[in-house]
């Protein structure tokens, strides 16, 4: 892993400095801001802007360890919580760490570090880069600025604080070796971050080219999945299809008498029929239709019936009178077939006429 840390200058006078780690080693360091391919970039910010907690807080989410850490922060900080960001760390002890530092401070960091094109994904506390001592105190230089670490304690190194914090205990100062191993550790796993919560670094969404075009392959084929369905429906109907008109051509050819079974069933059956029944609508229907018509017109009844050769139906009827007559013919008519009556006459008491029906 490459990586660049680039510590933030306590003050807008003072210089940038940075340290660049290779596979757990610093290979290279200087001022001002690094150029060329920094890798990932770490932000290191000044130890007197920090202040840094430890307290046993809950594990199960960081939502809850925040919040937790802003209880214990709000009993111990003079100013007001609302101008603080507070983030919690993870050192696998039983104590985590937090950091405190003044919400505008820490955006005018981030705000600096963008004009200088840079969004680090981390933001550490500089004490945090030393390695936590089993007892004591350890110092070291880091960024132009001396640090002090002990076991739930980091601070800047002034004569006075440094003296009443640590009493009898004079912090042990590191050489550069054991300096440089400890940043290289801290730079490829930080136990704080200050970037959480409202400063946390937002993800760009890029664009899964490949996650695209898989769901375009699955889309063509539940596409082509569909089609194919859709065709075995049409063919299995189209053959379903087949096979009715087969066997209803074979129930019709069961119908022709013997020897008229070439060509169209469905024509020979129907030329049959109409032999059958005769022309027109047939006897069987037009004789139903006439009695139907009788049965319904009160003081009306059929007298004399015959069936032309052309399909015309001849019947004499006599009626009470004209109005059941002419009830008769309507109800004729209605019934879809084309009436022509003679005139009623009378005989007696009643009239009789001749109707002829007959498909129009």
């Amino acid at each position: 892993m490459t990586a660049t840390l680039l510590f933030l200058p306590a003050s807008a006078d003072d210089s940038w400095r940075w340290l660049r780690v290779d596979d757990d080693a610093v290979v290279a360091r200087g001022e001002g801001v690094p150029e060329g391919d920094a890798g990932e970039v770490i932000a290191v910010a000044p130890a007197d802007a920090v202040t840094l907690h430890w307290g046993a807080l809950p594990a199960r989410s960081p939502a809850q360890a925040a919040a937790a850490a802003r209880i214990l922060v709000a009993d111990a900080s003079a100013a007001p919580l609302d101008g603080l960001h507070v983030a919690v760390g993870d050192e696998a002890q039983e104590e985590r760490p937090i950091g405190v530092v003044a919400a505008d401070r820490m955006r005018a960091w981030l705000d600096s570090l963008a004009g200088l094109g840079l969004d680090p994904a981390t933001v550490v506390p500089a004490p945090m880069l030393l390695p936590r001592p089993e007892a004591g105190y350890v110092r070291a230089d880091l960024g132009g600025q001396s640090v002090v670490r002990g076991l739930t304690s980091g601070f800047a190194d002034e004569a006075r604080l440094t003296a009443l914090i640590t009493g009898d205990h004079a912090p042990e100062t590191l050489g550069r070796e054991a300096v440089e191993t400890a940043i290289a550790a801290s730079a490829l796993r930080p136990a704080l971050n200050l970037r959480q919560g409202a400063f946390a670094k937002r993800k760009r969404r890029a664009i899964d080219w490949a996650l695209i075009r898989r769901l375009a392959v699955l889309g063509g084929l539940v596409l082509v999945a569909t089609l194919a369905i859709d065709l075995v429906r049409i063919t299995k109907y189209a053959i379903a299809a087949d096979s009715a008109e087969a066997r209803a051509d074979a129930l019709a050819r069961e119908g022709l008498p013997r020897g008229a079974d070439q060509g169209d069933a469905d024509r020979l059956l129907a030329e049959r029929l109409s032999r059958l029944r005769g022309p027109g609508a047939g006897f069987s229907a037009t004789a139903a239709a006439l009695s139907s018509a009788v049965r319904g017109v009160e003081g009306t009844e059929l007298v004399a019936l015959a069936f032309e050769p052309n399909g015309d139906l001849r019947a004499t009827v006599a009626a009470e009178g004209e109005a059941q007559a002419n009830q008769l013919v309507s109800r004729l008519r209605e019934s879809g077939f084309a009436v022509t009556a003679s005139t009623f006459e009378s005989n007696g008491q009643r009239l009789r006429g001749d109707l002829t029906v007959t498909l129009p």
